[in-house]
């Protein structure tokens, strides 16, 4: 898989409003007191379980944003597949640059990884099917880009990343308009032909009144595999299916193969466990 990497001037900003978020007012005053500035070391970002590494441009950038002398080795480049012990990267230079931008460095990185290891795993679950993994817009606050990122390098695909590039019409939109056709006919009244119309069905009475309208998926919410088989039967192929809620590694299986395009998934972004990496003496 070949991965696009998100533009440096993108992620500049988020690591240096985290580095200025730690260095505060004073700078570290441990590592300063500690490490004299003509000392140097040796380290690597080493994994210390299996998973998929994500977000090394952002560590990398804290450490030369901070000592622009550190000498960096890449051995596993993101969306890599790591055992326990591998080595992600080896560092070198000035020690006081390496301690400092440290905890910052893998805030991203191990956050971001366990994020693409978390995407990893419910994609192995569903491979052999025709379902894609995405996440939502269930993101932390200004991470959405890259943690949006860290789901491609898994393996997964993107929902919508804001409120203006698709519309998703949702149960309380339907209920404030008065019911799903409203909806609807409110939505093509004032959307683009560039955008794309997704709403959203509990039940299969409302799937068939979204199929005799004018959108372009149907998102079928926290029905049971039993039901998504029938309601991915009813659609016959005609638009995009896209099955949520609480979909686990453990149930994803079941639940794509009721034949469902896409399947969206909240935790990937907003609860994935991080991935243990650490900053050891290496070499």
């Amino acid at each position: 898989m070949t991965i696009c990497p998100l533009p440096q001037v993108m992620l500049e900003p988020l690591v240096r409003a985290a580095l200025l978020e730690d260095l505060g007012r004073a700078g570290d005053v441990t590592t300063d007191a500690i490490v004299t500035a003509t000392e140097t070391a040796r380290v690597g970002l080493i994994a210390r379980e299996a998973g998929v590494v994500a977000g090394l441009d952002l560590a990398l950038m804290a450490f030369r944003l901070i000592e622009p002398r550190i000498e960096v080795t890449v051995e596993r480049p993101d969306g890599s597949r790591l055992a326990s012990g591998d080595v992600i990267a080896t560092l070198a230079g000035p020690g006081r640059g390496l301690l400092t931008a440290e905890r910052t460095a893998l805030n991203f990185l191990c956050h971001l990884s366990g994020v693409a290891t978390a995407t990893a795993s419910v994609v192995d679950a569903v491979r052999g099917t025709k379902a894609s993994i995405c996440c939502t817009r269930k993101t932390l606050p200004g991470l959405r880009a890259v943690q949006k990122y860290a789901v491609r390098v898994g393996g997964g695909s993107n929902h919508r990343f804001g409120l203006d590039d698709a519309v998703l019409i949702k149960d309380n939109h339907v209920a404030i308009a008065g019911g799903i056709r409203a909806a609807v006919e409110r939505i093509r009244s004032r959307a683009g032909h560039m955008v794309k119309v997704e709403l959203e069905v509990d039940t299969l009475a409302q799937l068939e009144e979204a199929l005799t309208l004018d959108v372009d998926a149907v998102l079928l919410d926290n029905m049971a595999p039993p039901l998504l088989h029938e309601a991915v039967a009813m659609v016959g192929g005609r638009i995009l299916t896209e099955a949520s809620g609480r979909i686990t590694p453990q149930t994803a299986p079941d639940v794509a193969a009721s034949g469902v395009d896409l399947i969206s998934i909240g935790w990937l972004t907003h609860s994935a466990k991080v991935m243990d990496i650490a900053l050891d003496q290496h070499g």
